[in-house]
């Protein structure tokens, strides 16, 4: 029988989700450059009264940027205030969050480099003069007024820095690139979260579930929970790493953090195209996936591992590639980039 998802099953995943977050600075591990450096921050911002200044947060999905951005709101003590730029349609939508700020607010802008080109510009004024032009009418009638802003903070997240446009990204004044975390970091993690969530866990079995969670805490996170269900259902409820292994391996998670669709890409790209090179488009076409989705979730996992290729020609195995799929190499293979 299908089971089927109901919201009010959804909404208490995304609570327990959100309960997994760290609240304050002293909490979040990993990072500790950035750590410190907000630290800093936020503490002269404290003691002058000032709003910190505009914060850059890039970095893959699920490293921390929603929670670094909502720590650094909890430190100062202001409210956050949250949004995404594809819910940025039209200019009045930033108008309508910018006027409703506190003084000192923190305003969250999720996916920036999805903001539309034409709407950057709203936000110049804002970010530097705290002012914010609107046009009121229309034709030869139309002026502009401007709005007083109070001071606020923005900070904006994202997975593609290199979409932003050059004086948008120039007018933060704290950039910051997150980095995969190590597999100790994971592995604190989530022995963290396995407290949080009164998980009896041993710590070889959190060592197990962080080296297959691809230098990600939200995988991580993840992990765990179903390690847990498969815990409490086949084994004793003791995440051991007997446990972990067995878990994930019926999850279909390897020993290097790659799962179905991962193997499913490095296959198509050495079975159907011999190795490679072969386009993103087609390759997506293939696996059935978004290009989009492709190249930011999965690509960098298999990058950082050494098992894919960027060209100019399109994306390549590797020796490893083959190895790890047990696959034999193609004996005319003799491209460099190959081998």
């Amino acid at each position: 029988m299908t089971r089927i998802q109901t919201p009010t099953a959804i909404d208490e995943e995304e609570e327990l989700d959100r309960s997994l977050r760290p609240r304050r600075l002293e909490d979040f591990v990993g990072q500790q450059a950035l750590r410190e450096q907000l630290a800093v921050a936020i503490e002269a911002a404290a003691a002058r009264g000032d709003a910190l200044d505009h914060l850059l947060l890039a970095g893959p999905p699920g490293l921390g940027k929603t929670s670094l951005a909502q720590i650094v709101a909890s430190e100062l003590d202001v409210p956050f205030v949250q949004t995404a730029g594809p819910a940025l349609e039209r200019k009045g939508d930033i108008a309508a969050f910018l006027t409703a700020l506190e003084p000192r607010s923190v305003f969250f802008v999720d996916e920036i480099h999805r903001l539309a080109r034409a709407l950057e510009e709203t936000f110049y004024p804002a970010m530097e003069d705290h002012r914010l032009p609107i046009t009121v009418g229309q034709g030869a009638g139309a002026r502009v007024v401007t709005l007083d802003l109070p001071p606020f903070t923005l900070i904006g997240a994202t997975t593609r820095s290199g979409l932003l446009s050059t004086p948008l990204r120039d007018r933060f004044g704290i950039q910051a690139r997150l980095e995969s975390y190590s597999q100790v970091d994971l592995a604190a993690i989530v022995m963290r979260s396995a407290a949080i969530l009164e998980i009896s866990i041993k710590p070889d079995g959190a060592a197990a579930i962080a080296a297959r969670s691809r230098g990600t805490p939200r995988v991580a996170n993840r992990l765990l929970k179903r390690v847990r269900d498969y815990a409490e259902v086949r084994m004793d409820g003791v995440l051991s790493a007997a446990t972990a292994q067995a878990a994930l391996d019926l999850l279909e998670v390897d020993d290097r953090g790659l799962d179905r669709l991962d193997r499913e890409i490095l296959r198509a790209v050495c079975v159907k195209f011999g190795g490679g090179p072969v386009g993103l488009s087609t390759l997506a076409v293939v696996v059935g996936e978004e290009q989009d989705t492709i190249e930011d979730v999965y690509e960098p996992h298999l990058l950082r591992e050494g098992l894919l290729k960027r060209t100019p020609r399109g994306r390549m195995a590797t020796a490893a590639t083959f190895a790890h799929l047990g696959l034999q190499a193609p004996e005319n293979a003799t491209d460099p980039a190959l081998f």
